[in-house]
Parts: structure tokens; C-alpha cells; sequence
């Protein structure tokens, strides 16, 4: 009998032990899911996203997307945004900002404030198939990523086949890259453009990016002070020449006058930018009658840079969780959506999954402004040697700062001193606790 009571207390404490370990904690599966609101509210500054979003996203049932969309030039949809973003804690539901765009130049004041939250706080997982490079942009002094970027940006020289035919005797890509592997073989080229009456570049600052993606050090250093890196002197001394020379125009990177040189009349051999370039900048070369589709290729140049890149960042206060992450998913890990990116929208998707595919198709070539050539082919290798380092939350108004300043020094409106005064004067408006130069 004790052996049979026995038995029967250590079946019944088994059971006892099965039964708990079987219980659910109420909280978990069976509890209800967190209401999502049913107004997304997107900060942007252009409205490329807004396209790419509204062909391939789909939107929940019941939901309104509301885009607010602010330029970015003075730096006006940061102020915009930041002055939505001090007020977020207060905003009904339905006003707070649910996802906001950024670029590389200040991407860092985002992702380093509370502004900001953590991508794996709704269930989202970085993918294998993303950039590096694209992570750590979107990741806070910590390592913490705060979003995604649904393209790469590596970036090239855009040039003119029928000009380098004419200055080069070639028009083979191979050949031009090997005419302007260095710099000192760009200046050469420069010269032999001018020689046969064209133009090497079409604005004074088209080669900025490519020095300042390779700079060594931060604008700012440790204690605050303004630092020129030698690859920013290198810079205005080649742009300086090239003023001097006639190698360039004093246009503005956006400047009509810059875009004009596009159309087939046009006298300027290259262009700098990434795949986003042709879409954003190109309407003229694309132009039906005074276009020139398919005289165009792409190299690498004299050195590897990329430039920009569009940033999907999570505002802390969203209530729309679950539609940040299935956006987040829809850009970077869709392969369906990543694919329709490269045929439909000339786009470098951020999935190397996707680029090697493109890369390696021998039958696949941009066909709608590079005349068949596998430009995905070409951003694959730039991408490899795309730096993320030395960058600073000052970076966009100083690097445009800089440009605005000096170009009323090329255009001959004042003289040297006076336009590096007058960045001095600039940054000192902009970013009081930089130290400065002593005018």
C-alpha cells in the first residue's frame, strides 16, 4: 500500500509539473495585439520615395498615408521636421510622425537622439543582403539600428560616348576608365577636352563628393575646431584650376544651367553620380527631341565615392509598428520589389541578393539612358569600397556652406579671402560652438 501511494504522489506531482509548464501567460499569445493607428504620417524632402512607395507598397486596409514633404536646400525640412518631432510627445495620435526620411550628411542627429527607435522594438531583423555600410549609418553610438535604406548609393562617372569618341578616339569604357583612373589623368583629359571645345565637368562643384566621401578626418575635430581635410583643399585647388582654366562651369550642382549641358547640343564629356542621378537629374538627356538617350556610359573615375542614399527612419510615438515594419521588409528584403527597383526604376537596391542576380544576367543592360550597358554591374565593384567613416551631424550645411560660399569667388563676385570669410561668418550663424579661423 505505501508503495502504491507512493507511486500515485509521484504521478500526480509529474502531472502538476506538465500541467504549469502547458500554461500560458495570459499577456502572450491570447492577448489582443496592440490597436494600430490608422493614419501614417511620412516627413520627406523630395517625392522619390513617395513614387517607389505608392507603386509597391500596399497599404493596410483602413489606413491614410499623409506625406509631408518639405526641401531639404537651407536646410528647411530639417527644421521642419525637427520642430514635428519636439512636439511629437504632445501630437494626437493622428499627427504624430510615424516614419521620417533622411539623407547621409545628418542622418546622425536622428539616430543618435530619443527621437528615434529601435528597429527590433517592432519585430524588425536587418537582413544578411543589406549593406554594411547602410547599417551602420542607421545605427547610434551604441551599434542600435533606428532604420533602413532602400537603395545603395555607389556613385560614378556619367560621360558622353560621342565626346570621349571625339577627345579619346574611343568610346570603350574600359578605355576612358583607363584615361581617368587618377586624378592628375583627369586634370590631362580636362585639358584635352578644352583642347577640342568641350567642357570636362558642367558645374564647379560635380566633383565635391567624390574628394569628400574620401576624406581621412571630420570637418570638426575633438575640441571643436573647424578642420580642413586634405582631400576638401584638394578640391578648391582643382576647382580653382579648373575655373581658371575654362575646364568648367560656374553653375551649381542643380543649376539650370549645369542640366542644360545634358541636352545632345550640350559641350560637357561628364557627370558625377549614382543610379538615382539618372532618374532625379537626367530629364534632359532623356528629353525626346533634344535629348541624347543611349550617349551615355558609366566608369568608375579617379576614385571610389558614393553620394547619398534616402533613409526610412521609426519615430518614436508611431502607433503604426506593424506597417513600419512590413515597409521596412517591402524595401530591403522583397526580392519581387527589389527586382521591379532595378527594371522599372534604374534603382540600386539595398539586397546584394538582387545585385548579384542583375550583375551576373548578360542579357540585362540599362536600356534607358546607358544604352545597354550593365551599369548594376559596374555600382557592384564601386560599392565594395564605399567608406563610412569621419561623418559628422554637420556635414550637409558645412559641405553646402563651403560650395555656396566659394562659388561667388569663381563667378568673380568677390575675392578669396572675403568668400572664406564669409564661410567663417557662416558656420559661426549655423553651428555657434564651432570654433572658427580668427578673420
Amino acid at each position: 500500500m505505501k508503495k502504491l501511494l507512493a507511486i500515485l504522489l509521484a504521478a500526480l506531482m509529474l502531472l502538476s509539473v506538465v500541467g504549469c509548464a502547458e500554461k500560458k501567460d495570459p499577456t502572450e499569445a491570447n492577448a489582443p495585439a496592440k490597436p494600430q493607428g490608422k493614419v501614417f504620417n511620412i516627413y520627406a524632402w523630395n517625392e522619390e520615395f513617395k513614387g517607389f512607395f505608392e507603386k509597391y507598397y500596399t497599404v493596410p486596409e483602413g489606413v491614410t498615408v499623409n506625406w509631408i514633404i518639405n526641401p531639404s536646400d537651407n536646410g528647411v525640412y530639417q527644421q521642419k521636421l525637427d520642430e514635428a518631432l519636439k512636439g511629437q510627445a504632445n501630437a494626437k495620435d493622428d499627427d504624430k510622425i510615424d516614419m521620417f526620411l533622411a539623407e547621409a550628411d545628418y542622418i546622425g542627429k536622428y539616430v543618435d537622439s530619443a527621437y528615434t527607435m529601435d528597429v527590433t522594438s517592432f519585430g524588425f531583423k536587418n537582413a544578411s543582403t543589406m549593406y554594411d555600410y547602410t547599417i551602420k549609418a542607421a545605427s547610434d553610438s551604441k551599434g542600435v539600428c533606428k532604420g533602413v535604406s532602400f537603395q545603395c548609393c555607389p556613385a560614378a562617372v556619367i560621360y558622353r560616348k560621342s565626346i570621349a569618341k571625339d577627345v579619346l578616339g574611343t568610346d570603350d569604357p574600359a578605355e576612358v576608365q583607363a584615361a581617368m583612373d587618377s586624378w592628375e589623368k583627369f586634370d590631362a583629359l580636362a585639358a584635352k577636352a578644352k583642347e577640342k571645345g568641350y567642357y570636362m565637368t558642367a558645374s564647379f562643384a560635380e566633383t565635391f563628393r567624390a574628394f569628400s566621401n574620401n576624406c581621412t578626418k571630420p570637418w570638426v575635430d575633438a575640441n571643436n575646431n573647424l578642420q580642413f581635410d586634405p582631400q576638401i583643399t584638394a578640391w578648391m585647388d582643382q576647382t580653382e584650376n579648373y575655373i581658371k582654366n575654362g575646364y568648367t562651369l560656374t553653375a551649381g550642382v542643380w543649376d539650370t544651367e549645369k542640366t542644360n549641358q545634358m541636352f545632345k547640343d550640350g559641350k560637357t564629356m561628364c557627370f558625377f553620380g549614382p543610379a538615382w542621378y539618372y532618374n532625379f537629374c537626367m530629364n534632359n538627356a532623356m528629353d525626346a527631341e533634344k535629348g541624347c538617350v543611349g550617349d551615355w556610359r558609366i566608369v568608375k573615375g579617379p576614385q571610389a565615392y558614393f553620394w547619398g542614399g534616402t533613409w526610412l527612419l521609426a519615430a518614436t510615438g508611431s502607433d503604426n509598428t506593424e506597417m513600419l515594419k512590413d515597409i521596412f521588409e517591402t524595401f530591403t528584403v522583397n526580392e519581387d520589389v527589389c527586382t521591379k527597383l532595378v527594371q522599372n526604376e534604374n534603382q540600386y537596391p539595398n539586397n546584394t541578393k538582387i545585385v548579384e542576380k542583375f550583375a551576373k544576367d548578360s542579357s540585362y543592360g540599362n536600356t534607358a539612358i546607358l544604352d545597354g550597358q550593365n551599369d548594376i554591374a559596374v555600382f557592384a565593384e564601386l560599392a565594395k569600397d564605399i567608406k563610412w567613416e569621419n561623418h559628422t551631424n554637420y556635414d550637409q550645411l558645412l559641405n553646402e556652406g563651403l560650395q555656396n560660399k566659394l562659388q561667388e569667388f569663381y563667378n568673380g563676385s568677390v575675392s578669396k579671402d572675403v568668400a572664406m570669410k564669409n564661410f567663417y561668418n557662416y558656420v559661426k550663424e549655423v553651428y555657434a560652438n564651432i570654433n572658427v579661423p580668427q578673420n
